[in-house]
């Protein structure tokens, strides 16, 4: 890979399509690094979103199972969300523990970010990790959400994912993080 990099496409314009208050369409010029030659772009503008990688004490991952319009399917995944204009990602995460699980533990820690689809969208997930973490209270779900909550063994997730029971991309992606994180605390 070069010092230097692939430049920047210049943007020549900037137009909203449609809002659907979860997602925008927005479209754009861009200009051709390469050629020279403009081309337009529909782009799915996004909040940020976080996942939570919620640790009790004995080691076990809470987990939550919930079903999915997109899939028309019942998915295993971890607690996870929107970040809601003018709130801290570090507090969306405490949140979303909290209202999808009624588990609450440390002080979030980020432990990495992914580009969910950067071809058509805008916006950045970031894995937080919750160690500690305790039921606190009952869930409180937003009123589109059903939700049952589990706990699973920290050494029974690399079986979930190889099962195909965890098929999330951005869990499976926090799991990731989560396994560098740890690699590097034992490294260091």
């Amino acid at each position: 890979m070069s010092d230097q990099g692939l430049p920047k496409w210049e943007t020549l314009e900037v137009g909203d399509l449609v809002d659907y208050h979860v997602f925008g369409v927005r479209q754009v010029v861009r200009r051709s690094t390469r050629t020279g030659a403009p081309g337009r772009y529909q782009v799915l503008h996004m909040p940020a979103w976080v996942n939570v990688v919620a640790l009790t004490p004995g080691g076990d991952v809470v987990l939550v199972e919930q079903y999915r319009h997109g899939l028309d399917a019942v998915t295993l995944e971890i607690p996870g969300g929107v970040v809601d204009a003018g709130e801290e990602p570090a507090a969306t995460a405490a949140r979303e523990l909290r209202e999808e699980t009624g588990y609450a533990g440390a002080a979030p820690l980020r432990i990495g970010t992914v580009h969910p689809n950067p071809a058509i969208q805008d916006n950045a997930a970031t894995t937080w990790l919750i160690e500690e973490a305790r039921l606190t209270a009952a869930p409180a779900p937003d009123d589109g959400e059903h939700i049952v909550v589990h706990t699973v063994p920290r050494a029974e997730i690399p079986r979930l994912l190889a099962a195909g029971r965890i098929t999330h991309s951005l869990v499976v992606a926090a799991f990731h993080w989560l396994h560098l994180w740890e690699t590097g605390r034992r490294d260091s």
